[in-house]
């Protein structure tokens, strides 16, 4: 299931941000794998902490729990953190139990 495949001009930046710590994967545009750990998220985006070099406007599939597939672009990258817009908001109805997937509960 990839809910977030198709572009969505979403930016909402005074959404709250929910602290996390999921270890996870993300498929770059060239193909490549990258581990990524997530580090907060709200219903718009996250951020993450990575080795890989990202920059900004490239385009990630990022594996979520509840939600499967998401695509988001790369906003900012600064000293292995990288913030990135999710192509499509997680669904109101599916934000908590994503959420609490996060966190493990």
């Amino acid at each position: 299931m990839n809910w977030a495949a198709t572009a969505h001009n979403h930016e909402d930046r005074g959404e709250p941000r929910h602290e996390v710590f999921y270890r996870t994967s993300a498929v770059a545009a060239n193909g490549s794998r990258i581990a990524i750990v997530i580090v907060n998220v709200s219903g718009g985006g996250l951020m993450a902490r990575c080795i890989d070099t990202l920059n900004v406007g490239d385009r990630i599939d990022v594996q979520l729990p509840v939600l499967g597939s998401a695509t988001a672009e790369i906003r900012w990258a600064l000293g292995g953190r990288i913030g990135c817009q999710f192509d499509r908001p997680v669904p109101t109805h599916s934000y908590f139990p994503f959420l609490s997937a996060l966190r493990g509960n």
